[in-house]
């Protein structure tokens, strides 16, 4: 099945139009047209080969929202109509530890991922959502019930909703904790609605003044900016948890100062270079961690995408159509969005 996409030959071409191949909706398959895909900066990364391994073309795309069009003889969970989502993962090994517990993000033998990944079909790995249409097994499929008009807006949540939930259920962000979110910006801003949505007091670090009113309007408690060493300092030795979503090399100890004993700062943002080596007594005169996260389970998915629709949560996005994506990822470097982009994919067929 031939469908038009978006995709790049080489880490040093524009992302062009092209057309690639779909397969036919195997027996446990749903076939789902696209009607939004969010854009991440893991798509910026892949595409341009910022991240080893990538493979030509490269098709991004996989916070995808759309309308399920036919499904296999053996599924029983969806049918055609109904609204779903895929997100970074479309399939894994499913009897390794992790599988079995609803960690396939951890999948013991490697996941396959929504694009990038070794694929049976063709051209010998997965394209992503960038693209009119997917077929995906049921299993990785995700049921979206946020009304018609928010879904361009709950695409986001297939990764950056994801990434930033996962760890605040993991280290239990909810009333009487005190949650930092380090970074204002596609995970971020996600982060602070989440951590406000389950009870938790959020505090929200950004190294700009003019995004100290966007945090608040976000839902955050408190905001530091975190280039002044008075804020900073006020806050010494009193978070439970920090859940830091910036995708640039910087130093940690600054955040690990502001840990209670046996604190946690979860990183989620994956810089193109090694963060600067924290520093030991930081840590241990506290028991304190510094740990990672990525992503979460179909199950936990499904969970954080049920909370999200009960709770009105979507992400705060600026529509693009396909043809204006090259200018997207330059705006993206320049960290001038708010918060998220989401191509309209209606705009394909133009």
């Amino acid at each position: 099945m031939v469908t038009k996409a978006y995709g790049a030959q080489a880490a040093d071409k524009r992302l062009e139009p092209m057309d690639v191949v779909r397969r036919e909706p195997g027996p446990r398959d749903v076939q789902i047209d696209i009607l939004y895909c969010g854009v991440c900066h893991s798509d910026l990364h892949q595409v341009r080969s910022e991240w080893a391994g990538t493979l030509y073309p490269c098709v991004p795309g996989h916070e995808i929202v759309g309308h399920v069009s036919a499904v296999g003889r053996a599924v029983t969970a969806f049918k055609a109509g109904d609204t779903v989502g895929v997100g970074c993962m479309v399939d894994s090994c499913q009897h390794c530890a992790s599988c079995a517990e609803g960690l396939e993000q951890y999948c013991e033998t490697g996941n396959t991922l929504t694009y990038n990944s070794p694929s049976p079909d063709a051209p010998g790995h997965t394209l992503g959502g960038y693209s009119q249409r997917i077929v995906v097994d049921e299993k990785f499929v995700l049921r979206i019930t946020h009304s018609e008009a928010q879904l361009a807006a709950a695409a986001p949540l297939l990764c950056a909703g994801i990434t930033t939930w996962s760890p605040l259920r993991h280290w239990e962000a909810g009333p009487g904790k005190k949650v930092g979110i380090v970074g204002i910006g596609g995970l971020g801003h996600m982060g602070v609605k989440l951590a406000r949505a389950m009870g938790a007091h959020v505090v929200a670090f950004t190294t700009s003044e003019s995004k100290r009113r966007d945090a608040l309007d976000l839902g955050a408690n408190d905001v530091i900016v975190s280039r002044n060493a008075n804020e900073m300092a006020e806050h010494a030795a009193s978070f439970d948890f920090i859940l830091d979503t910036v995708g640039a090399s910087h130093d940690l100890d600054p955040y690990l100062d502001l840990l209670k004993r046996d604190g946690t700062l979860c990183l989620v943002g994956a810089p193109e270079h090694p963060h600067p080596s924290p520093g030991v007594f930081g840590l241990i005169m506290g028991r304190k961690a510094i740990a990672g996260s990525t992503i979460g389970g179909i199950a936990e998915t499904q969970e954080m995408l049920d909370f999200c629709a009960q709770h009105g949560i979507v992400a705060d996005v600026e529509m693009i159509p396909i043809q204006k994506i090259e200018e997207a990822y330059e705006r993206m470097q320049r960290s001038d969005v708010r918060y998220r982009f989401v191509i309209d994919s209606a705009t394909l067929a133009a």
